[in-house]
């Protein structure tokens, strides 16, 4: 196992972490977003209004694109599977 290929695990690894939690992050963003806006036109400035919100998002969208990522992640898994020979040496 070499400096390279611990490397470039650790580039994909990132990268499927970022392909996973992109859609959850950018529901909760827009939705906060949203619900900024709103607190600013009508000037309510209660802190709590956001997190209901934003879970209800975060969740639909979980549903939603729970099969894409448990891909993404199944995909990332056999392939550290595959390589488990060349990761320990032999």
């Amino acid at each position: 196992m070499t400096e390279q290929y611990i490397i470039t695990l650790g580039r994909e690894a990132l990268y499927a972490i970022l392909l996973v939690s992109a859609p959850l992050l950018g529901a909760s963003l827009l939705v906060g977003l949203l619900v900024s806006i709103f607190q600013a036109t009508t000037q309510i400035q209660e802190q709590t209004l956001s997190f209901i919100p934003k879970i209800v998002a975060v969740l639909v969208t979980a549903v939603i694109f729970a099969p894409w990522m448990l891909k993404i992640l199944v995909s990332f898994t056999q392939g550290l599977y595959l390589n488990l020979p060349r990761l320990i040496g032999g």
